[in-house]
């Protein structure tokens, strides 16, 4: 492709559709998108990134170098943003095939309607015949329709013979025609389920007539190029033509995950009438070109929490052009829609016991209630879990090691064993992986309390400028240019992420007067799937030490709650619900917020009475 001389190699990748890993959102710090010149001229800014050994190959930062000729260009690896499909797929689909018992009622539906012609003595209008023999298929009141609908009517009415099928879409007040079909295509009527995580973007598409899930897929969001977290995204925002360019990767995530479902399963997008969508604040703000600038500015507003129902096409989405797009709706600045959906899911509304549900991912949701109360809070966990901000960490996706042993034999050199997704070569970790190799090292006597690799006459264990860290796979044994390692600045990473998810978890309970003893259910939510152990999770204290048979690995709870409300008005009602009922809580403004912090940045955490068979 053609790039402006003197534009960035991240910027003409950009451009290009090749998604390069840049959790810094390009401000050169993260050292994330090292690439290689093969051919042609280029200006590189220094780096400390960038080793001697690997500038004499010609690597160098994507986001530091600008291009002056035509240029050929390696992108390794690790520096990907791997599109693949999510090791979750098949856990979400497997957890999530049941729908819940919220009664029928799609977002959208069809009607096939055979319609009484007109006479000298039945002579209303073609319209009106229309509403009439709707309102006699059932209790649909409020409709309404569009100019466009009403003047194809005449011509349309007469050539199918009066014999049409009308899609309904839910409004809040009532019912919209949004267009008329000749003929029975009645049949065919499909929507489209997504979460819009801040890391990887999941969808689901659906046959809204048989509430059945058709297909899976999941892919980075593409954002992740200009920052990893919110706030990052927020400020990239702010810069010119800055929201543009982050709703534009957003909605061609949507619109690649739409389209292949489709494509794989034979649906004309034609048939796609429905999209329902949720995701945390910031991302329905970038999804729907909404400035995000005042979320992360005292006193945190956004410009909307409730969005009721618009045309997909008003936000890029590609399907039907008369379809609509619904999304759920969130609380704050920072607890979206995504947990209103979560809540709606796991049925903590509903639930006569006291529960938890925990978030894992890039914000650390934590809701605590049942029926009676559910109050919600957000710790600015960072991406460490979700592979971004640690040095081998990725997504989890193809060739990440995602569970992990660690074995210390009297007299012998240390034994790891690792599983990888798919089973590929190893390329990186991901979160439940750290999770395990932090534990695994705690056991074996590797790490120290507050987080420091200790001395050890393994080769395993390394010293560099930075510190010491510890190889989990030598370079000859994977898929990389590299040994795939755990350094002492990424576990103090994960670290303050464990801490801040712990101490919301403690900052909740604390101000409900009640700790961990009184949760019933904790809901583990995000990502990780199956792989997460709770073992491992509980040995690092990121999750309380209680009775395995509390925890629940309820999957993507955001894509499951988002389903129900695409298929179901009742769903849809009690999401409202939901968010009405729930309550903010500010971590910012409670002083004992930081004390709670402090205490469990420590592994598992300063006060061990919590953790005993840790101690």
């Amino acid at each position: 492709m053609e790039v402006e001389r003197g534009r960035t190699i991240l910027a003409a990748a950009i451009s290009a559709g090749i998604s390069i890993n840049s959790p810094c959102g390009g401000d050169g710090v993260c050292g994330k998108c090292k690439v290689r010149v093969i051919k042609g001229k280029s200006s590189s800014l220094p780096s400390a990134a960038i080793g001697e050994d690997e500038k004499n190959r010609h690597f160098c930062l994507a986001c530091g170098t600008a291009v002056l000729s035509d240029l050929e260009v390696e992108v390794p690896a690790e520096s990907r943003l791997d599109s693949s499909k999510s090791s979750q797929a098949e856990d979400i689909e497997y957890q999530q095939s049941l729908f819940s018992d919220f009664s029928s009622g799609a977002l959208t539906r069809k009607i096939f309607l055979d319609l009484p012609r007109p006479t000298i003595q039945d002579n209303i209008s073609d319209l009106d015949r229309i509403i009439r023999q709707l309102k006699k298929t059932g209790n649909i009141p409020g409709i309404q329709t569009a100019l466009i609908n009403i003047r194809s009517l005449p011509v349309l009415l007469r050539d199918a013979d009066w014999k049409v099928t009308i899609t309904l879409a839910r409004r809040s007040e009532g019912f919209e025609i949004i267009q008329v079909e000749s003929g029975d295509t009645s049949g065919k009527n499909f929507g489209f389920a997504v979460d819009i995580g801040t890391t990887t973007v999941s969808g689901q598409l659906i046959d809204l007539n048989a509430s059945k899930i058709i297909g899976t897929k999941a892919t980075y969001n593409r954002q992740a190029s200009y920052g990893a977290d919110v706030i990052s995204r927020i400020i990239y925002a702010e810069r010119e033509e800055g929201l543009e360019t982050l709703h534009q990767a957003v909605t061609g995530c949507i619109n690649e995950i739409i389209t292949g479902l489709a494509g794989e399963h034979k649906i004309d997008l034609n048939d796609v009438t429905a999209v329902l969508a949720a995701g945390n604040t910031t991302m329905i703000h970038l999804l729907l070109r909404l400035d995000p600038s005042f979320i992360r500015r005292d006193p945190y507003v956004p410009t909307a929490n409730f969005l009721g129902t618009i045309r997909a096409t008003d936000a890029g989405i590609k399907i039907n052009p008369r379809g609509i797009l619904s999304c759920a709706p969130g609380i704050s600045s920072y607890v979206g829609g995504d947990v209103t959906a979560g809540v709606l899911s796991v049925g903590q509304d509903k639930a006569d016991d006291l529960c938890l549900l925990i978030d894992i991912g890039t914000n650390g949701e934590v809701v605590l209630g049942n029926k009676e109360f559910l109050i919600a809070t957000s710790a600015s966990a960072g991406p460490a879990f979700e592979g971004s901000g640690v040095g081998c960490g990725m997504r989890s996706s193809s060739g990440a090691i995602q569970k992990v042993n660690i074995f210390a034999p009297a007299g012998a050199e240390l034994k790891v064993n690792f599983e990888t997704i798919t089973g590929q070569a190893p390329r990186g970790i991901c979160g439940s992986g750290y999770i395990d190799i932090i534990a695994g090292m705690l056991k074996a006597g590797l790490l120290d309390k507050n987080g420091k690799i200790g001395v050890s006459s393994s080769r395993r264990v390394r010293n560099t400028e930075a510190g010491r860290e510890f190889v989990l796979v030598f370079k000859e044994d994977c898929g990389c240019r590299s040994d795939i390692v755990i350094t002492e600045a990424d576990i103090d990473n994960l670290k303050r992420a464990k801490a801040a998810i712990y101490a919301a978890c403690n900052i909740l309970l604390r101000r409900m007067s009640l700790d961990f003893r009184d949760v019933r259910k904790i809901f583990v939510s995000g990502g990780f799937g199956t792989s997460l152990n709770i073992d491992s999770a509980i040995a690092i204290g990121l999750l309380p030490e209680l009775p395995k048979e509390r925890f629940v690995f309820a999957g993507n709870t955001s894509l499951s709650g988002a389903r129900q409300m695409l298929v179901s008005d009742q769903a849809d009602n009690t999401a409202a619900a939901i968010a009405a009922k729930m309550t903010y809580f500010e971590l910012s403004t409670e002083p004992a917020y930081m004390e709670e912090y402090m205490a469990a940045l420590f592994f598992p955490h300063t006060d061990l009475a919590r953790f005993p068979s840790v101690k």
